[in-house]
């Protein structure tokens, strides 16, 4: 049976220190970056210097021995550990006669891949011409090269061409921006029609594969009313999906609460990608409570927190309410799991015990200043009994001579607004 893994593209992949704390695990991200985007790591480079090189990024040894290692390789791509410039590409390029991809590109291109979603797709096709406006250049195209015997004639044919092909990609991107708004309006009218309700959300955040997805999977779980269909996709690889879900929660003592699963965070991350995800990420600026699941098994899980909490800021998300989850604890060795402290809770995704830990966190950040009580609503006013049954979170409900008797786990601003109604606090 044939290899699948022959069908891959083997590529190098090369960086610079230049003064990075973290240089070595950007590294490692780089090569699982690679891997996400169904290529394979042959060789790693790398060169420890205070700083790039303005026209090569690399020093001009360490260029001649990519070119041979390449060589000596048969490999033709060469993914650099950084967003370089359009002109330290093309020297790159020149003087190597290789292929040259920079950070920034390969996340594009996983996003790309990764993008199912009308949204998702718009997003990731703006960030993606965006980064190509700066990098369009005549020689692209033979027939734009130009030679000295060319004279001003040539060069003004090929700035005359740039500049139609920056034309084109601008009305492109306008084109995008304008259909992108109208599917932004289309889910913002939903997230309106959701926070409408005083049904609290909950938003997971955090690194790419961390595990948010198994653990909404995991919630899913323990809803009363549970269904395979709710669930959704994981798998063991960055950025494996980067569609937002919203499930209902539904638990067993008549509590509810929304949950949404955002796309994941990784380091440097394209600025065009954060500020086209925006609205995506508009879930997290609208919940509740933000739960943050880290991979503590990764010996850079502090890393990836400062990656996300900086990510959640550029966004404009602050100052929420937030749990720090810190999965697959059963990866490491030592760690006892479940275990909560204060704002902190250890745990599996895959461990029920962990789950329910996780849950019981949930409901008491979520609903530390809820109150069950008892609302008498006359017949008279029954739109406001409706409106408490559509919108509350009900325990029980009867039928007296005097109107619609509720019992509900009402928020602060349901008891000040129902408080004329309410006959009893019920202790829980």
């Amino acid at each position: 049976m044939e290899d699948l893994n022959n069908n891959k593209e083997r590529v190098i992949i090369a960086g610079v220190s230049h003064l990075q704390p973290d240089f070595d695990y950007t590294m490692e991200e780089l090569g699982s970056l690679v891997v996400a985007n169904n290529m394979e790591v042959a060789e790693v480079i790398k060169q420890n210097a205070d700083s790039v090189s303005g026209a090569t990024y690399f020093g001009k040894g360490k260029v001649t021995e990519i070119a041979e290692i390449a060589n000596a390789d048969d490999v033709t791509t060469i993914i650099l550990n950084d967003e370089l410039t359009p002109s330290q590409i093309r020297n790159l390029e020149k003087s190597t006669k290789l292929s040259f991809m920079d950070r920034t590109e390969l996340i594009l291109q996983v996003f790309s891949n990764r993008a199912h979603t009308k949204q998702a797709k718009l997003q990731v096709e703006i960030a993606k011409l965006q980064y190509q406006l700066p990098r369009i250049h005549p020689s692209g195209n033979p027939l734009d090269q130009q030679s000295s015997s060319g004279g001003l004639a040539n060069r003004g044919a090929g700035e005359t061409k740039l500049e139609m092909d920056r034309r084109v990609i601008r009305k492109r991107i306008d084109y995008l921006r304008t259909q992108l708004k109208s599917v932004d309006k289309t889910i913002d009218v939903q997230s309106r029609r959701r926070t409408n309700t005083t049904v609290p959300l909950v938003s997971l955040v955090g690194y790419t594969n961390a595990g948010k997805s198994t653990t909404m999977n995991g919630l899913l779980n323990v809803n009363k009313d549970d269904s395979e269909d709710r669930k959704v996709f994981e798998k063991d690889m960055l950025f494996a999906t980067l569609d937002t879900s919203v499930r209902k929660i539904d638990l067993e003592d008549n509590t509810s609460f929304l949950l949404s699963d955002t796309v994941g965070f990784v380091s440097k991350l394209p600025h065009n990608l954060i500020e086209s995800f925006k609205t995506t990420l508009k879930e997290a600026a609208d919940a509740d409570l933000l739960v943050q699941v880290i991979d503590v098994s990764d010996e850079h899980w502090r890393n990836m927190i400062d990656v996300t909490e900086k990510t959640l800021r550029e966004v404009g998300v602050q100052g929420k309410p937030m749990i720090y989850a810190f999965n697959k604890a059963d990866l490491k060795p030592g760690q006892q799991f479940p275990v909560i402290e204060g704002d902190n809770i250890y745990y599996s995704a895959l461990d029920k015990e962990s789950i329910d830990k996780l849950v019981n966190l949930i409901k008491l950040k979520l609903f530390a200043q809820y109150k069950v009580v008892t609302l008498l609503i006359p017949y008279t006013q029954q739109k406001i009994a409706e409106e408490i049954l559509r919108s509350a979170q009900i325990q029980s409900k009867d039928f007296t001579a005097d109107g619609s008797l509720l019992t509900a786990n009402l928020s602060p601003d349901e008891l000040e607004k129902y408080n004329n109604f309410i006959q009893e606090e019920v202790s829980k």
